[in-house]
This record gives C-alpha cells, sequence and structure tokens, in this order.
C-alpha cells in the first residue's frame, strides 16, 4: 500500500489542478500490514508468533511504550526473552515506524468546561 499526497499543480494557465502523487511513504507487506522496512521481518517472525500484526499496526508509542509493552508480556503472557540484538531491532523498527501520533488524542478539557463532580473528593468520616 502507497502513501499519497495530493498536490496543486498549475497548468499551462488553467486553473490549478489536483494531482495524486506517490510520496516517498514505504510499502506495506500485504500479509501483515507491517511497514516494510529494515526491521520488519524481525518484528513479524517474533510479535506474530503470538498475535495478529493488528496490534501493532493499530497501536503506536514510544520506545519507552513499546519496551514496558514486551516486559508485561514477558511478565504475564508467556513472551520468551529476546537476544540484545533482537530486542533492540524490535524496539527501533517500533518507535520508527509507530511511534507517537501527533494529535492521536484531544487535549484535556479546560476545568472551567467541566461538570461539577458529584462525587466527595475527600472521604467523610462514618459515624
Amino acid at each position: 500500500m502507497k502513501h499519497f499526497t495530493t498536490l496543486a499543480v498549475p497548468m499551462l494557465g488553467a486553473p490549478l489542478l489536483c494531482l495524486s502523487l506517490a510520496t516517498a511513504a514505504q510499502d506495506t507487506d500485504p500479509e501483515t500490514g507491517l511497514v516494510m522496512a529494515e526491521g520488519w521481518e524481525t518484528v513479524r517472525d517474533n510479535c506474530t508468533a503470538c498475535h495478529s500484526a493488528d496490534l501493532v499496526t493499530q497501536n503506536s508509542g514510544s520506545r519507552n511504550h513499546w519496551e514496558k509493552l514486551i516486559r508485561w508480556m514477558q511478565d504475564t503472557q508467556g513472551l520468551w526473552e529476546f537476544p540484545p540484538e533482537t530486542e533492540a531491532t524490535i524496539l527501533d523498527y517500533l518507535a520508527e515506524h509507530y511511534g507517537p501520533k501527533e494529535g492521536a488524542r484531544r487535549p484535556p478539557l479546560p476545568r472551567t468546561l467541566m461538570p461539577d463532580n458529584p462525587y466527595p473528593t475527600v472521604a467523610e468520616p462514618s459515624g
């Protein structure tokens, strides 16, 4: 799958014409949806042994976030320990191609726009 961008190009004095041109974005593997870049096979071979590649492609996070997910899977889900170079390849790939997304979440609402909290914020002594 290629990513496209739209460019406005003047054509011989005619109104602007919008053309879609393929960008330098990288192809994705048709089977997994993973970006086909350095390290993708290592991610495919290790991550999809236990779960769908959709769990990777639908998520994003910093290198630290991905490392915490790996540790959680190792601590609770039976994921094996990776050789250091394999783990570095996986983390480099995930941070580069599935890193934090700009604007993926809206900013928090200002307190002035929030409704009043109907619940007590301090425990009241019973008695």
